[in-house]
């Protein structure tokens, strides 16, 4: 039996424990920002916020109190927005020791210091760390839905722990050794799929949808192996894998953002309309950006899609800009 600690309860982070929990060889806790979101899911066995519809078990502890998870769990598994990582591992790292792992769900990168969430973790804590991607929705993992997943670790040991732990009938997880490349396999596909979302909004048909998922993994690996990714991790589960699914699923919250731009509804009623949800592509994009301009690498459709959300650029004239470029070879 492990012990897990959930940081998070929003729907991926509720979705996740439930998949631990449902395999009953887990001691699982949920954290929960809030202190009255903790005590209405103590109360009603449910995450009516963010995860409605699905009953929390019984034996899945919930708590409030982040400082006593360290104590709690040996593995503690962080499922909050990017942009708040930073204070939760400041807050967890004067209680972690050698014997946790800090395993990351968190698909983003850090505004302003374009930090990848290992770099966040490692400048707080020497904490074992490792990353989990993949095309994974929090409802169809809610539901046990067949759902496959890759667990990136530079210890190998470490890697198949997490892996038979995480896994289950509904979750086969892969491991992987390329961090980096997990990490920014998943943070970057949330820009994209706002794009994606764009070109679905425009009504601009499938051979646009087609041609903008296909360059865009083209922008994403050629950072992602820059930074130095392993060009391969793009053209698997947290590469194509993720930016396929972000891209077409409707249950994705980054097209449903840009959707809702190609329609010409502004960003601050379109994130206002989350009811506190989060689209890590409307932060990411600014940091994909700074990350690019980094490491000299051009992203188009990135670069455009900054332009829609903070410049002011039409979404049409952006897909007009984009395909009018000067010819090039693939």
């Amino acid at each position: 039996m492990s012990r897990i600690a959930v940081i998070g309860a929003g729907a991926w982070g509720t979705a996740l424990a439930l998949s631990l929990a449902r395999q009953g060889r887990h001691e699982v806790t949920l954290w929960a920002h809030s202190p009255d979101h903790a005590a209405e899911m103590e109360r009603t066995r449910e995450n009516t916020r963010y995860l409605p519809g699905f009953a929390l078990q019984s034996d899945l502890h919930i708590t409030n109190d982040l400082i006593s998870l360290p104590g709690r769990a040996d593995i503690l598994l962080s499922v909050t927005p990017s942009v708040n990582l930073p204070e939760t591992i400041r807050a967890l790292a004067p209680h972690l020791s050698d014997r946790h792992v800090y395993v990351s769900a968190s698909k983003g990168i850090e505004d302003g210091t374009h930090r990848r969430m290992s770099e966040v973790v490692a400048a707080a804590s020497p904490v074992r760390f490792a990353v989990l991607g993949g095309p994974s929705f929090a409802k169809e993992v809610a539901a046990a839905l067949p759902t496959t997943a890759t667990l990136a670790c530079v210890d190998a040991e470490v890697a198949r722990s997490l892996q038979n732990d995480f896994s289950s009938e509904s979750l086969r997880v892969y491991t992987n050794d390329d961090v980096v490349g997990v990490e920014l396999g998943g943070a970057l596909k949330n820009v994209i799929a706002l794009a994606a979302g764009v070109v679905a909004g425009l009504e601009l048909g499938s051979n646009a949808a087609a041609a903008l998922i296909t360059r865009g993994m083209a922008e994403i690996t050629r950072l992602a192996v820059a930074c130095g990714a392993r060009p391969e991790t793009m053209a698997g589960l947290a590469g194509y894998g993720d930016l396929v699914l972000t891209c077409t699923g409707s249950l994705s919250r980054n097209r449903t953002v840009g959707v809702e731009l190609g329609r010409g509804r502004k960003l601050d009623d379109i994130i206002a309309s989350l009811n506190g949800k989060v689209a890590e592509g409307v932060r990411c994009t600014g940091a994909a950006r700074g990350l690019a301009a980094r490491h000299g690498v051009e992203m188009p459709i990135t670069d455009h899609m900054y332009a829609i959300l903070y410049e002011g650029l039409s979404p049409r004239d952006a897909i007009r800009t984009l395909m009018t470029r000067p010819g090039r070879g693939e």
